[in-house]
């Protein structure tokens, strides 16, 4: 038997209607029983017959189900009934006994009459088809091993013609089925022999002696049990096989949308249901989601997004015992309305477990097939899959907060400097020739007076109050921004500079106001530079610049000023110092500074970072990511790399020869990453200073590893095989993800000092670093913490596993010779362990 037909809709062709292609069936049955059962009929006796229908009843019960999408073919030792029935009673018989059997045991399953009618002629037409074959062949004597082979053929032919049957129906119905459908089907080609053999043995031995049925009936009830068993064991091995299968594809899902809508998907095909819905809560600055995945491209329905639902509920309900299994064969009046406005005829439902801890909920809807329904073994897989589904939306959600907080500023909520980056190039993309947007930088006035007067405390007040000023009252199109200290931006989309120099004027007397800051009446006023696009730049780094150029200017300019190329002084400057940097090297201008790094177990310091530093003789000190990125600019990004490379890999060399061991990290720019020599360079410096590979950490940035040219190229590979470490720098504030971490030879992460800074006074910071170690350690990496200043932070990322720690708890970062100082003073040295060549030093405490 078969489930082939949908049911019934409104708006299918009429030829593909239940109804109909049962009708259809019926009458191939009636055209190829007319010719045949008339020369099958016979007088049994009537016990006989009712023997039989027994016999039909008790295998027809029993069947061996088959998923296929919406297709269920369903298995049964029927055979062995129909060998006894056309030896002992005749063909005609055969086939009224099993369609009255067929009939009784459908309709006690709730079949629908359409598939009732359907699998009864397509019984007749099987039998036919087998007599037909019997028809051709010497008459049937149990006794003749001819025979025997007769009865194999016959029963063979009769499974071909109902796979065909089948097909066929599923075909008219709801198109070709694929090949999967017909070669999950194959089973019964060896169902149907065994079955002979069975029915043979059993009339050979009643031929011997009539009280072998004492014998036989045992047998055969043996033999349904272990058909049913079989079925049971095999139905619970896939069901094991695909949760197996779904949580190897729900590893592999991407941190967002797209990933969330692959979960729903895989639990739809798991469980081979008709719809499924994963709903969210609130998460950061988004609202509550909904994802659903269904036939004809269904996005929303009614239940999981109503928190007065029954099903959603009861589900998320405190006492709930594992996922909650409603079925219209065994509800209440409630429970069917639940079941009406979903159009369902069974659902499970399941929380979920999100990141924030707020529950999530799950709901699967039908299974495709209307014979096999949701049972206790599909309740028991979705429960094995929300261990899986849990931790792939807890990993999409702590992606999504380490990325809100990466281009989001903490303290306002507002976008950072970065994320103000990508929305200005995003709409200057969209059309590069006609594209308009103007930026606004906003510097709050008197913010360094209220901080060094007040303190941080009360200038971050003053910053809140200033960031709800500019939301208030900028356009609902604009981005508002805070750059950094006291400095805003505001991106006003579509508007030409004439309009932004407007928009501008306006923001600043209405940002113009007193407000109350810790206790006192300040004065809230702002300086403003303006920058527009296409006139002022056609990417957001030009924009930015040239509109802090224009708030520079609009300091002596009565408050508001905007950008012209004659006030570009920062342009000449940095021509300046991209003609002097080569001389700078060469001259000591630029110099390389110390910072330690120490084990949290054992206080050794393992490893000394260096830093750059420009002390220029007109400009001052010159901070390094402007140097830095100017030599990239400028293609000199590789004289300094060796510089830099050269002094640590001197210091490292020193220490040895005192024979110390300790590690110096370097830090490698994205830009040097694609240089094609960079691996040989490396491997001289090594050699040129005689140390080994695993004394040098190159740290990079996120940036600089999700670049296809370099995730696809061999470079990190081949830095990694000279022994070397690998860092990634100043992880969460960039775009890896985890499938990215998997795939890079990376040996260690480093937690970005925004996160660390704030630990001791902010649980969702303390969460964020706990969870970035725990990653961390899970793919096999060591983690350094960056930023760490207080002895509270220290003792928070010792307790959470965090491996090293840098910052100014330990040490500032140092020239060479107060390194030296520092060492003498702070440190002592340890013996070297068993095994171990050099010694290590160690921080006194």
């Amino acid at each position: 038997m078969a489930d082939t037909i949908a049911p019934e809709q409104q708006g299918v062709p009429l030829l593909r209607r239940p109804w109909s292609i049962a009708a259809i069936a019926v009458g191939v049955a009636f055209l190829v029983a007319v010719p045949t059962m008339p020369g099958a009929w016979t007088t049994p006796s009537v016990w006989a017959v009712v023997a039989l229908l027994g016999a039909f009843l008790l295998t027809e019960s029993v069947q061996w189900d088959l998923e296929v999408g919406k297709q269920t073919v369903a298995l049964s030792p029927a055979e062995i009934a129909v060998v006894v029935g056309l030896v002992e009673v005749g063909g005609t018989w055969t086939a009224i006994t099993r369609v009255v059997a067929i009939a009784l045991v459908l309709s006690w399953q709730h079949y629908p009459p359409a598939k009732l009618a359907f699998n009864a002629a397509l019984a007749v037409t099987e039998l036919c088809a087998a007599l037909a074959v019997l028809s051709l062949l010497p008459p049937l004597d149990i006794t003749d091993p001819v025979t025997w082979l007769s009865l194999v053929l016959a029963i063979l032919v009769t499974g071909l013609v109902g796979m065909v049957g089948v097909g066929v129906a599923i075909s008219v119905s709801q198109g070709f089925p694929g090949w999967s459908f017909w070669l999950s089907a194959l089973p019964n080609t060896a169902v149907g022999p065994l079955s002979v053999v069975v029915g043979v043995i059993a009339l050979l031995l009643v031929e011997e002696n009539s009280w072998a049925w004492t014998l036989i009936l045992p047998l055969l009830l043996g033999f349904v049990a272990i058909f049913r068993q079989s079925s049971r064991a095999s139905r619970e091995r896939r069901t094991v096989q695909r949760v197996y299968d779904f949580a190897r594809r729900v590893e592999l899902v991407t941190p967002d949308e797209a990933g969330t809508r692959e979960i729903v998907s895989a639990v739809r095909e798991l469980l081979n249901a008709e719809r499924v819905a994963l709903w969210l809560p609130p998460y950061l600055d988004e609202g509550p989601q909904l994802v659903v995945d269904g036939e004809g491209g269904l996005h929303w329905y009614a239940g999981p997004g109503d928190p007065d639902d029954l099903v959603r509920r009861r589900a998320l309900a405190p006492e709930a015992d594992g996922p909650v299994l409603l079925s219209a064969a065994r509800a209440d009046a409630a429970e069917l309305a639940a079941l009406a406005r979903r159009g369902a005829r069974e659902v499970l439902g399941a929380p979920v477990t999100t990141a924030a801890g707020e529950p999530g909920y799950l709901e699967v809807c039908d299974r495709r097939s209307d014979i096999v329904s949701f049972a206790s073994g599909d309740r028991g897989a979705l429960d094995s899959m929300l261990t899986h589904v849990n931790a792939a939306i807890r990993q999409q959600q702590l992606l999504s907060q380490i990325r809100h907080d990466a281009d989001h500023d903490r303290l306002t909520g507002l976008p950072n400097r970065q994320r103000l980056a990508v929305e200005i190039d995003a709409i200057l993309r969209e059309d590069p020739a006609g594209s308009r947007a103007g930026l606004v930088l906003a510097s709050l006035d008197g913010y360094t007076n209220v901080t060094d007067t007040l303190g941080h405390g009360a200038s971050d007040e003053l910053l809140v109050v200033t960031a709800g000023l500019l939301r208030e009252h900028a356009p609902p199109s604009a981005v508002v921004a805070r750059m950094e200290g006291g400095q805003f931006a505001v991106l006003l989309p579509g508007l030409s500079l004439p309009a932004t120099e407007r928009a501008a004027r306006r923001l600043r007397e209405a940002a113009s106001t007193r407000a109350s800051v810790a206790g006192l009446d300040l004065e809230v006023s702002l300086t403003i530079g303006v920058a527009a696009a296409p006139v002022h730049g056609s990417d957001a780094g030009t924009l930015i610049q040239r509109a802090d150029v224009a708030l520079l200017a609009a300091h002596g300019s009565g408050g508001v000023a905007t950008y012209h190329p004659v006030l570009d002084q920062q342009s000449l400057r940095r021509l300046q110092l991209g003609t002097e940097l080569e001389t700078a090297m060469a001259e000591g201008q630029i110099s390389v500074v110390f910072q330690p790094i120490v084990d949290t177990r054992t206080n050794d310091i393992v490893s000394v970072e260096t830093l750059l530093r420009w002390s220029h003789p007109r400009y001052g000190p010159v901070p390094p990511d402007d140097f830095i990125g100017l030599a990239e600019q400028i293609g000199r990004i590789g004289p300094l790399t060796d510089f830099v490379l050269d002094r640590a890999l001197d210091r490292c060399r020193r220490w040895l020869d005192q024979d110390i061991a300790l590690s110096v990290a370097v830090n490698l720019s994205a830009r040097s990453l694609s240089e094609p020599d960079l691996v040989d360079r490396v491997r001289r410096a090594l050699r040129r200073h005689g140390v080994p590979g695993e004394l040098l950490t190159l740290e990079l940035t996120e940036g600089s590893v999700i670049e296809e040219r370099v995730r696809n190229g061999t470079v990190l590979a081949d830095l990694h095989a000279l022994g070397l470490r690998l860092s990634m720098d100043d992880f969460g504030t960039g775009y890896s993800s985890l499938s990215l971490l998997r795939q890079l030879p990376l040996d260690e992460l480093k937690i970005d000092k925004s996160f660390v800074l704030g630990m001791s006074t902010s649980q969702n910071e303390s969460f964020i670093a706990r969870s970035i170690v725990e990653l961390a350690h899970n793919l096999g990496m060591r983690v350094v913490a960056e930023g760490v200043e207080d002895e509270v932070t220290r003792d928070l990322l010792t307790h959470m596993g965090c491996d090293k720690v840098q910052g100014f708890l330990v040490s500032r970062p140092l020239p060479e010779d107060r390194l030296e100082g520092w060492l003498l003073a702070r440190t002592g040295v340890r013996t070297a362990a068993p095994g171990a060549v050099h010694r290590r030093l160690f921080v006194r405490t």
